[in-house]
């Protein structure tokens, strides 16, 4: 017999999918090396010597219809595949997946679109990772961005009576100003405490500052919060298009406001590898 878990380890060493583990582990009576062999004889095994590989490239893809929106991220081994159809179709599919299940976290859509993957990863020839995804769900205003090709990707909801244009100016904002919160509110007070330690230190380690009155000091480390809010709340970034106006002043001109955004970097935190485009290229053609 077999559990589970011996289906969940099977999963991970071959790439292949629960259903197809399951009746490898029920037709070898639970042993899993047998089973790895039945699933490389049936051809169903072909990922997995990709499944360790690192994945570190890859695209941010969007998919907007009627009051819901969803922002995937997917990664592949090389830019090369990246900007293929195959790779794009792939992401297309999760994204549609997303948009038309109810799923809370990506394990769900990792597990539910794991035959998909395997085959993608058997037709592409390079290890592929459902990496993550933002979904919304409004009656708001809702758009979305993405730039250069896949590298960025923005989801952001506005309150009702924004126009069109300025909607997707928010989204191009979100893309090029990287916020990282909606409005002051949002920063925790951990993170400004942290920003004021940081200036009191310097302020202390210059001869020329540590010398000056409290207050003048204080009124450093003010300046600074302000220019932090200021560089990281979206509401409070001078906007691209016109630097004399605040992202909330743009809004206000509407009578709207953003309610939350979503921006996804390609790869951001993720292991990457020293390879060059020829060596890239030359592993292609290998495949």
């Amino acid at each position: 017999m077999y559990t589970m878990e011996d289906v969940k380890v099977l999963r991970e060493r071959t790439g292949a999918g629960i259903s197809d583990c399951s009746k490898a582990l029920k037709t070898c009576d639970g042993d899993m090396e047998k089973a790895i062999d039945f699933l490389r004889e049936k051809g169903i095994a072909t990922a997995a010597k990709k499944a360790g590989r690192i994945a570190s490239e890859g695209i941010c893809y969007a998919e907007v219809k009627g009051n819901e929106a969803v922002l995937v991220e997917v990664n592949c081994e090389t830019d090369f595949v990246s900007k293929g159809d195959l790779f794009r179709a792939f992401a297309k599919e999760v994204a549609n997946y997303v948009l038309e299940n109810d799923v809370n976290d990506v394990e769900e859509v990792i597990s539910a679109m794991a035959n998909v993957t395997t085959e993608a990863i058997q037709k592409i020839g390079e290890n592929i990772k459902i990496r993550r995804f933002a979904k919304y769900v409004s009656d708001e205003a809702i758009d979305s961005y993405i730039h250069m090709g896949g590298k960025i990707g923005v989801l952001v909801e506005c309150k009702k009576g924004v126009s069109t244009e300025t909607l997707h100016d928010v989204a191009l904002q979100i893309a090029a100003a990287k916020p990282l919160y909606v409005n002051e509110a949002e920063v925790p007070a951990s993170v400004i405490e942290k920003e004021k330690d940081i200036l009191r230190a310097q302020i202390a380690n210059d001869e020329k500052l540590a010398n000056k009155p409290e207050m003048v000091k204080e009124k450093m480390v003010e300046g600074k919060v302000k220019k932090y809010y200021e560089e990281n709340c979206l509401l409070n970034q001078a906007f691209v298009k016109d630097p004399s106006l605040t992202v909330a002043a743009l809004l206000a001109k509407e009578s709207s406001t953003v309610v939350k955004f979503t921006r996804f970097e390609m790869g951001e935190g993720l292991e990457k590898k020293n390879e060059d485009f020829a060596a890239e290229v030359a592993a292609q053609m290998k495949k």
